[in-house]
């Protein structure tokens, strides 16, 4: 392992959400509790949630994980992540791309972010399968 920081997560999402999911990966996976940071949009308009995701993404690789795209946790996050560099976000936030994500912190974003995109997508199903 290289001594690259890890790349780490901050899930922002509308209500609960966040919390929820951030919760959901603890426990099934019994990570370190820096692996992801979670935000509500409750209370706070665009520009409340811009700052705080600034403040929370530092210097170090992030990847910022938002609910909606269009809403105003997405839109929050790509205008915090705008400049290219260490910041990257994936919009369309579900269990299965934070899972791998926490298992994968250590690979470089220019490969994890790809591979998170295909394990979210790979994670939406439906049972029973049909043809």
């Amino acid at each position: 392992m290289s001594d690259a920081p890890l790349v780490r997560g901050i899930v922002v999402a509308h209500g609960n959400m966040a919390q929820g999911l951030v919760e959901a990966v603890r426990r099934i996976t019994g990570t370190q509790a820096d692996a992801l940071t979670p935000i509500s949009n409750d209370g706070q308009g665009p520009e409340q949630l811009r700052e705080q995701i600034e403040t929370l993404c530092g210097c170090d690789p992030v990847v910022v994980f938002a609910d909606l795209v269009s809403g105003s946790c997405g839109m929050a996050a790509a205008i915090s992540c705008k400049e290219p560099g260490t910041r990257i976000v994936l919009c369309g936030v579900n269990l299965p791309i934070l899972l791998d994500f926490v298992f994968h912190r250590d690979v470089p974003l220019d490969e994890l972010v790809p591979r998170l995109v295909s394990k979210g997508r790979e994670g939406i199903r439906s049972l029973p399968q049909s043809g």
